[in-house]
């Protein structure tokens, strides 16, 4: 399938290879230049990764922690501006090292240019961390 360069396309696009569990196909759809941004991460976590490389570090272990199995309620809202979307969504699934249930609702922030995330701003909660076997950031409501 080539690449879609639609945002919205492109961002579903995205889930379905998170889906997947193809994080090197997934980190793909990033620019070379591309920015990834937590605004509400705790201390001690990364509030900003800059570059494609810096994102595909980050995104490597996510399928040891986090077994998604679907993206229910996703909301893709165009903005003034085409190359921008703010997504609602929730991720559902489960903890893999505990197995207990995985439900997180989220809002992003993402600007694609040349087919390519460029600016992807992900607004999960910090709290999340305080459940067992989620280690990785942003993984249980």
């Amino acid at each position: 399938m080539p690449t879609p360069v639609s945002p919205s396309d492109l961002f579903r696009h995205g889930l379905r290879l998170l889906l997947d569990k193809d994080i090197d196909a997934w980190v793909g759809l990033w620019a070379d230049d591309g920015l990834m941004e937590f605004p509400f991460a705790p201390d001690g976590r990364p509030r900003r990764l800059e570059g494609r490389e810096a994102v595909a570090a980050y995104m490597r272990p996510y399928p040891d922690h986090i077994d998604l199995h679907t993206f229910p309620e996703l909301r893709i809202h165009e903005t003034t501006d085409a190359r921008t979307v703010v997504v609602e969504m929730r991720g559902v699934g489960r903890l893999v090292r505990t197995g207990a249930p995985f439900d997180m609702t989220y809002i992003a922030v993402v600007t694609v240019e040349g087919g390519r995330f460029t600016s992807y701003r992900d607004y999960w909660n910090p709290l999340a961390l305080l459940e067992p076997g989620a280690e990785f950031a942003g993984s249980a409501r």
